[in-house]
C-alpha cells in the first residue's frame, strides 16, 4: 500500500483538531468588532468559521494521511486569513510600534534614528517606559532591522501602521516557513504555536520588533544540530548562518539564544570532524552571521555610531524599573522593596553564564534545549516580563520535532581534566550547584534586601471629583547615604506616571527626615475603587533601591 492510502495516525488527528480549535480564540471580539463597521471583514470572518467547522469534521473523518496534510494547509490559510483580518482592525500598534515607525520616518528623511526622544509620541495613551532616575524612555532602542522593513511601508498610514504591518507579516512568514519544515505530520503545530492561540499576533500587532527576530530564528532552530554536517555548509547553511545574523539585528532577544546555538553547533560538529574542522564550520557560520548582521547595521554605524551603539545597548543599560512576572515580583508586590536591586540584573547575568556553560558540559544532555534555557535567565531579570518567554515558543516547537537527543550522542563535552574521572552522577550534580550558586546568592540577595525609606502621608490635596492633586509626604531615610527618591502612586500590577516634587529636598540625607509635597501627573489621580490597594513607590537610581508603602488615600487629613 503506498505512503498516501495509508491511514492518518490518531495523533495526527488530535494535532489537527487542536490548530483548528486553537483559531476560535478571539475570533468572536473581532467580528463583533467589524461587523459594527467593516461588514465585508465580517464575512470574511464568517466564511472563516465555517471553515473551521468543515475542518473539525473532516479531520475526524478523512482516511488518508494525504487528505490529513491538506486540512493542515488549510488550517494554515484560515489562520492566515484570521490573523490578516485582526491586524486591518486593529493596526496602530503600541509603544513599541510608535517609536519603530518614528524611526523609520527619520530614516527616510535623513535624521538621526539613535539617542533621539520623541515624547510627543506618548501624548494620547500609549505606554511609557519609567526609568529608575525619575524619567522616561523616549528614544528607539533596538537594532535597526525593523525600521529598515517599516520604511517602505510607511504609505499604509499614520500611528505604528507601518510597524505592525512589518511585525504581523514576519510573524506570518516565520509561520509558513515552520510549517512548511516541519514533518508533515507536525506541521499543524506550527500554525497553532505561531498564529493560534492570539497571543503572537497580538505582539506582533503592538509592532514588537522581536517577533521580526523570531521569524529569522525559526529557520535556524529547525534541525540545527545539522547545520555543517560533514564540514559543508552549502546553500542552505549559509542561509541560515544569514538568518542568524539579521535576527540579531532585529533586536536583542537572539543575541542571547546565539551563543548557545553557536556552542552546540561547534560541540556537535568536533564530535563528528574533530577539533580543527569543527572550528572552521564555526568560524565560518559566524563570519557569515556577521556579515549580515554588519549589512544591515552599516549605515547607522557610518552616520551615527556614538547614539548607534547607545541605542542597541539601551535595553541593557536604560535603568528601566521593575515590571513582569519573575522574581522582582517578590519586591515589587509582597514586600515593601529593597535597597539591593542592582542584584537582580547580576543574578540575571550570572545564571545566563552558569546556563551557558552547563550546556557546554552536559551537551548530550541538555543540547535539545538550546531554544528554550537562554530565556530562564529573565526570569531573575529586573524586567522579567513574560513576553521575553513566550515570544520565542515556536522554537521551542522547532527543537521538540526536529531536535532529538540523540543528534547529541557523540557530541563533545569539555570535561576539565580534574574531572575527567568523575563523571557519575553526584559529580554532575556538584558541578551544576556550584556554577548555579552565584546566581542563587545574588537573587537571595535582591529579594532580602530591606526597603531604604520610611513614608508616611501627612496630608491629602483634593481634586474635582473623586479625585487627588497632590500629598504631602514625610520620608525618613534609613540608609547610611544620601539618596535621592522619585514616587509614584500604582493600583494595580506595573508601573504608572511620576509624580512631580513641588517642594521639599529633592536629595534626602542619611538618617534623617524630610517633608516633600508631590503633585499628581496631569494635576489629577482619580482614586480607585474602596477594595483597590494603593502603594505609593519611591525609586532611587544610586544605589537603585525601592520603597513601597500601602496607603489610603481617604483616610488623610485633606486640604483644599
Amino acid at each position: 500500500m503506498s505512503a498516501a492510502l495509508d491511514p492518518p495516525a490518531q495523533w495526527h488527528r488530535v494535532l489537527t483538531v487542536l490548530a483548528n480549535v486553537s483559531l476560535f480564540i478571539g475570533t468572536r471580539t473581532v467580528w463583533t468588532q467589524a461587523a459594527t463597521h467593516r461588514l465585508v471583514l465580517a464575512a470574511v470572518i464568517s466564511v472563516c468559521y465555517a471553515s473551521i467547522l468543515a475542518t473539525g469534521v473532516l479531520a475526524l473523518t478523512v482516511r488518508r494521511a494525504r487528505s490529513l496534510a491538506r486540512l493542515d494547509l488549510l488550517v494554515l490559510v484560515t489562520a492566515v486569513t484570521l490573523t490578516l483580518c485582526t491586524w486591518a482592525l486593529n493596526h496602530s500598534g503600541g509603544d513599541e510600534a510608535a517609536l519603530t515607525t518614528q524611526a523609520a520616518k527619520e530614516l527616510v528623511h535623513g535624521h538621526q534614528v539613535y539617542d533621539h526622544p520623541w515624547p510627543w509620541l506618548f501624548d494620547h495613551g500609549v505606554a511609557r517606559t519609567p526609568t529608575i532616575d525619575g524619567g522616561y524612555d523616549y528614544t528607539y532602542g533596538y537594532p535597526p532591522l525593523a525600521p529598515l522593513l517599516a520604511a517602505p511601508l510607511l504609505w499604509l498610514g499614520h500611528a505604528g501602521s507601518a510597524a505592525t504591518a512589518a511585525s504581523t507579516g514576519a510573524l506570518i512568514a516565520g509561520a509558513v516557513v515552520l510549517w512548511r519544515m516541519l514533518p508533515v505530520p507536525w506541521r499543524s503545530a506550527a500554525t497553532m504555536a505561531c498564529l493560534g492561540f492570539g497571543f503572537l499576533p497580538t505582539y506582533a500587532r503592538l509592532g514588537y520588533p522581536a517577533i521580526m527576530g523570531l521569524a529569522l530564528l525559526i529557520p535556524v532552530a529547525v534541525r540545527w544540530p545539522r547545520i555543517g554536517r560533514g564540514g559543508r555548509l552549502g546553500p542552505a547553511g549559509i542561509a541560515r548562518a544569514a538568518c542568524l545574523g539579521a535576527a540579531c539585528a532585529a533586536q536583542q532577544l537572539p543575541w542571547f539564544v546565539a551563543p548557545f546555538l553557536l556552542a552546540g553547533i561547534y560541540a556537535v560538529r568536533r564530535g563528528e570532524l574533530g577539533g580543527r574542522a569543527a572550528t572552521l564550520v564555526l568560524l565560518r557560520i559566524a563570519g557569515i552571521a556577521a556579515t549580515a548582521w554588519l549589512l544591515i547595521n552599516t549605515y547607522f554605524i557610518v552616520s551615527e555610531p556614538g547614539p548607534w551603539l547607545a541605542g542597541i545597548a539601551l535595553p541593557l543599560t536604560q535603568g528601566a524599573v521593575l515590571h513582569g512576572q519573575g522574581l522582582v515580583d517578590v519586591s515589587l508586590y509582597f514586600t515593601d522593596g529593597s535597597d539591593r536591586l542592582d542584584w537582580y540584573g547580576y543574578a540575571s547575568m550570572l545564571l545566563a553564564a552558569a546556563l551557558l556553560t552547563l550546556f557546554v558540559l552536559f551537551i548530550r544532555r541538555l543540547g535539545p534545549a538550546a531554544t528554550v534555557l537562554p530565556w530562564c535567565a529573565f526570569y531573575l531579570a529586573t524586567r522579567s516580563q513574560d513576553g521575553y518567554y513566550l515570544m520565542m515558543t515556536p522554537l521551542w516547537l522547532a527543537a521538540a520535532v526536529t531536535v532529538p537527543l540523540s543528534d547529541f550522542g557523540r557530541a563533545w563535552q569539555p570535561w576539565p581534566g580534574a574531572l575527567s574521572g568523575l563523571r557519575r552522577r553526584p559529580a554532575r550534580i556538584a558541578a551544576a550547584a556550584l556554577l548555579l550558586t552565584p546566581a542563587l546568592a545574588s537573587a537571595a540577595m535582591a529579594v532580602t534586601g530591606a526597603p531604604p525609606l520610611r513614608m508616611e502621608l501627612a496630608s491629602v490635596q483634593r481634586g474635582s471629583g473623586r479625585a487627588v492633586s497632590g500629598v504631602t509626604v514625610r520620608v525618613t531615610n534609613t540608609a547610611d547615604a544620601a539618596l535621592t527618591p522619585h514616587f509614584m502612586f500604582t493600583t494595580g500590577q506595573g508601573m504608572s506616571k511620576y509624580w512631580s516634587q513641588v517642594g521639599g529636598p529633592a536629595t534626602i540625607p542619611a538618617h534623617s527626615t524630610a517633608t516633600v509635597k508631590l503633585r499628581a501627573p496631569d494635576g489629577r489621580f482619580p482614586l480607585p475603587r474602596p477594595n483597590v490597594r494603593i502603594r505609593l513607590r519611591a525609586f532611587t537610581a544610586v544605589p537603585q533601591t525601592l520603597t513601597s508603602q500601602d496607603v489610603r488615600l481617604t483616610g488623610v487629613r485633606r486640604t483644599g
